[in-house]
């Protein structure tokens, strides 16, 4: 038997790239809306009756809808919005968490797939705050940048167009939707300076977290903080930690695309102890639609 999924919102960029990650597959049996229909609450929830999971690309409002809408049938729910992140009936969709996550997603209705750059913050922070290495509530400054696709179409279309500038800073008011699922998986009990930019390339994203380790609790070295990392991951599929003699080279926010990966640096000064953390993947492999069918896969055991 197959398993069939229903993507809510196959038409935008998100939705797009699960369905090219799953419509290869013989275990995975494709629900489609007729696209004449696909803003139609009846054909959709005909949809959601006949799936096993569905994974909801859409904006916040139109996913806490389909919640709404499918909340009598027996069908999970992947929501790759920002909606229900740190909503306690939710699993978070980040498996490399702990055991215990990956467990959580395993068994969940509700899966909450995770925001692009709180995948590479979090990822980055949250061995080292469990760890004791870096306060919970120590200041920090996270600074990201990504490809023109995590914008959606809007932002796609000007750089298509060439009315974008190659670089640009935004969400300089300190609000940016990430923020709440960044602090509570962390573990970050003080809200970081947070400033993204986007680039002229399409895909590809780069979070980086500069630390002054005079500044951290004990005696932490540039060692101890990869070290930290590394244990954290050892075994995982999908992240892994870079080799420490590698200070020179060019970290390449493209490097990991059209892959789930990610992969973590630690770059520095071991001396003087000035480090900066930097965590590379895909904004819409491990940022979007590869971790919503990793997560699938976690739900269905495949």
């Amino acid at each position: 038997m197959t398993t069939k999924v229903f993507i809510d919102g196959e038409a935008g960029t998100t939705g797009l790239q699960i369905r090219d990650r799953l419509i290869r597959r013989d275990d995975i049996t494709l629900v489609q809306v007729d696209p004449e229909l696909r803003k139609d609450a009846a054909a959709r929830k005909a949809a959601f009756a006949e799936a096993d999971v569905a994974i909801l690309c859409l904006p916040d409002a139109a996913a806490k809808e389909a919640v709404a809408l499918s909340k009598d049938l027996d069908v999970r729910i992947i929501d790759a919005s920002t909606a229900h992140r740190v909503n306690p009936d939710w699993a978070y969709g980040l498996p490399e968490l702990s055991e215990a996550q990956e467990a959580q997603i395993k068994t969940a209705r509700y899966v909450a797939n995770c925001g692009c750059y709180a995948t590479g913050a979090i990822v980055l922070l949250a061995p080292l705050i469990r760890a004791g290495l870096v306060p919970a509530d120590m200041a920090l400054s996270i600074n990201a940048i990504s490809g023109y696709t995590g914008g959606g179409k809007g932002l796609i279309a000007e750089y298509e167009n060439g009315e974008a500038p190659d670089v640009f800073l935004y969400a300089t008011g300190m609000a940016h939707k990430h923020l709440p699922e960044m602090m509570k998986f962390s573990g970050l009990t003080e809200k970081p300076i947070f400033v993204p930019s986007v680039g002229n390339f399409a895909q590809g994203m780069a979070v980086s977290i500069p630390l002054h380790l005079s500044q951290l609790a004990g005696d932490v070295t540039m060692a101890s903080v990869h070290a930290a990392l590394s244990a954290a991951y050892d075994g995982a599929v999908h992240v892994k930690v870079a080799d420490l003699a590698d200070q020179d080279s060019r970290i390449d926010p493209t490097a990991m695309n059209d892959t789930n990966d990610l992969t973590v640096h630690v770059r520095g000064d071991a001396e003087d102890g000035r480090i900066v953390l930097v965590a590379v993947l895909d904004n819409l492999g491990k940022g979007a639609s590869g971790a919503a069918v990793q997560n699938l896969d976690l739900m269905i055991g495949a």
